[in-house]
């Protein structure tokens, strides 16, 4: 669809006027207007790979920027117009957005520059009409121009409703502190398992909490060819950190002295960094990959290591539909979500997700787990979590299901850290960071509160007494 739009557009001798990455911005930021188009995927597009590299940068920059500022752009831009009541056309929108937040923003950009594209970029879309009253609203924008800065600020770019439910559940500070997170560029984490891989050419710094991961602090990542043949992986902390409780030191007692190797199970594994850290920390384990998207896990399955794929076998299911035995030691139900902790890198999330949202996510989330439980073995443990920071996708799926499915109890997860700390996979520093990152049994990591991505996980074990007639029972439901 973008190739398709550009096209059209190349046909105008005026198009070529405006900068690549104003052109190329507008075009992406239109099509998430008109579709569920993700941002990550078009920021990928062929026409984006085409500009050259400062030009990939804007437009990075513009689209993420725009997004993440929308709401409280639309309502600056709306308090300038003749008629604020009146429904601007995706186009104007979309124009005055994109400009409104260079003006307010990016200091290094040219007004006039800004101001010119904006109205050109109108002219040639069928809203062309409109081209003056954009050029007079981005004129008053930078005869004022300002940027709203502050956890004030930052709270009216997100919906009132998130806001007051973060408050409430986890304290007007950390809500702030969520805000403001979300409004700048989310920080790229590595995981580095090859003690050799080559680094250079980016600057790094050791990770939050877990020796095997480092941070970007300065450098094109895609530079770096240890990360292209697979060696090093890009995967926030937090994620990193949910696949290392599963397969945690506290799971030895399941590992140790077994005659047959040890069975693992991921429902939802796409794009399959959690079952990348799964197969290196269980190395004798044998891995069934689950995802409802035979896509999904073509692409997982060029960027799992070659190392480790001889002991995964794939399969194309709907994990609430899963009808599973008791068979697996180890499941992880990592499972699709609002994504609300991962709004810094996903910021059109703010603008599609409904308050109504979470009681739908709620009921198939509740339908995977109940899935998950029933393949699991008496001792065996699973890992229940999202990216997620409402309680309706997390806590409350755990307690509802475990309040009708008996057999099966919440273990604390604080005791694993403790092990995951002992054994080295959780540096002295991280371990102290993580204090805060526990809530009653679990584990929950605030964006702002904590440097990572916003992660909810539980480990839920299988009882051991009465296995056998409690087995059985499942093995028949």
């Amino acid at each position: 669809m973008l190739l398709r739009v550009a096209l059209a557009w190349g046909e105008h001798d005026r198009m070529s006027m405006i900068a690549p990455a104003r052109r190329i911005s507008y075009l992406i930021l239109l099509q998430m207007a008109a579709s569920d188009a993700h941002s990550d995927d078009l920021l990928r597009s062929a026409e984006v790979d085409a500009l050259s590299a400062p030009d990939r940068n804007l437009t990075t920059t513009l689209v993420l920027g725009t997004l993440r500022w929308q709401l409280a752009l639309d309502a600056q831009i709306r308090a300038l117009l003749a008629r604020p009541e009146a429904k601007l056309s995706s186009e104007a929108a979309t124009a005055l957005r994109m400009g409104a937040y260079q003006l307010l923003y990016l200091d290094r950009v040219p007004a006039h520059a800004v101001i010119q594209d904006g109205v050109e970029l109108v002219k040639h879309s069928k809203e062309r009409g409109a081209a003056g009253m954009v050029n007079a609203v981005l004129r008053k924008i930078q005869g004022a121009a300002h940027g709203l800065e502050g956890a004030g600020e930052a709270r009216l770019a997100h919906p009132e409703w998130m806001v007051k439910r973060w408050a409430r559940r986890y304290g007007a500070e950390s809500a702030n502190a969520i805000c403001l997170s979300d409004q700048e560029p989310a920080g790229t984490a590595l995981r580095v398992v090859d003690g050799t891989a080559d680094l250079e050419g980016i600057e790094t710094e050791p990770g939050a909490f877990l020796s095997c991961a480092w941070r970007i602090v300065r450098g094109d990542v895609g530079r770096i060819v240890a990360v292209r043949d697979g060696r090093v992986r890009i995967q926030d902390e937090a994620s990193q950190l949910v696949a290392e409780v599963l397969a945690a030191p506290a799971n030895e007692r399941v590992q140790g002295g077994r005659a047959e190797p040890l069975r693992v199970l991921d429902t939802c594994a796409a794009p399959g960094g959690k079952t990348a850290i799964l197969a290196e920390r269980l190395p004798g384990a044998e891995i069934t990959a689950v995802d409802v998207s035979r896509g999904r896990l073509d692409t997982m399955r060029k960027l799992i290591p070659a190392a480790v794929m001889e002991r995964l076998r794939f399969e194309v299911a709907d994990a609430a539909k899963l009808e599973l035995k008791p068979e697996y030691d180890l499941i992880l139900c990592d499972l699709p979500c609002t994504g609300t902790g991962t709004m810094a890198r996903n910021p059109e999330i703010r603008l599609r997700v409904s308050e109504a949202d979470l009681q739908r996510q709620h009921h198939r989330q509740a339908a995977i787990l109940r899935a998950g439980l029933k393949g699991l073995k008496a001792g065996g443990r699973l890992v229940y979590s999202t990216c997620s920071l409402e309680p309706e996708e997390n806590e409350e799926v755990v307690a509802e299901v475990l309040g009708t499915t008996p057999g099966f109890s919440v273990v604390p997860v604080e005791g694993i850290l403790d092990r995951l700390a002992e054994s080295g996979v959780v540096t002295a520093e991280g371990r102290e960071r993580l204090q805060t990152a526990t809530d009653g049994s679990f584990l929950r990591t605030l964006p702002g509160v904590h440097p990572c991505d916003g992660f909810f996980a539980a480990v839920i074990e299988g009882q051991v007494a009465g296995n056998t007639e409690q087995e059985q029972k499942r093995s028949s439901d």
